[in-house]
């Protein structure tokens, strides 16, 4: 009898450790949902493909920060880089064929329509102009340490 007592007493005993343990535990966080760009555009469904570069901005009109974005990359457009504004409410079936959920997104795709750089949200125009410099030139621009490399 005094070791079925005995077992009793560490059952017990384990039981309120864990239930003590269980409600110490900080839950895992909530899933987040992450916004992706297009890694790949078909140039034909954007305005002149035969541009060597293509500045793809999706934006929507509700969109408070797309009217900076467009302006920042409108300073872009050249004989090489065509900038295309893609609003939702004029080209809803382009936001849903590249799957893009958040605006302003950015993408800056080559000559066959690879994305070589892309921004979901505000960016500076300094970043901007950057990642287009580095898309056209790889290597072209400063690293975090401050250096500019050479292509490999």
């Amino acid at each position: 009898m005094e070791r079925l007592v005995i077992a009793a007493v560490i059952v017990l005993f384990v039981g309120v450790l864990a239930l003590v343990n269980k409600r110490r535990r900080v839950p895992d966080a909530p899933t987040q949902r992450r916004f992706v760009a297009p890694e790949q555009l078909d140039r034909a469904d954007f305005p002149r493909p035969e541009a060597p570069w293509l500045v793809a901005v999706f934006s929507s009109a509700t969109c408070d920060g797309c009217q900076l974005v467009i302006q920042k990359a409108n300073v872009l457009a050249s004989d090489d880089v065509a900038v295309a504004d893609i609003e939702y409410t004029a080209a809803r079936a382009l936001h849903e064929r590249y799957h893009v959920d958040a605006v302003p997104t950015l993408v800056i795709a080559d000559a066959q329509g690879v994305a070589r750089a892309a921004f979901v949200g505000p960016m500076t125009a300094t970043d901007l102009w950057a990642a287009m410099a580095e898309a056209r030139e790889p290597g072209s621009t400063p690293t975090a340490d401050g250096c500019q490399h050479p292509s490999k």
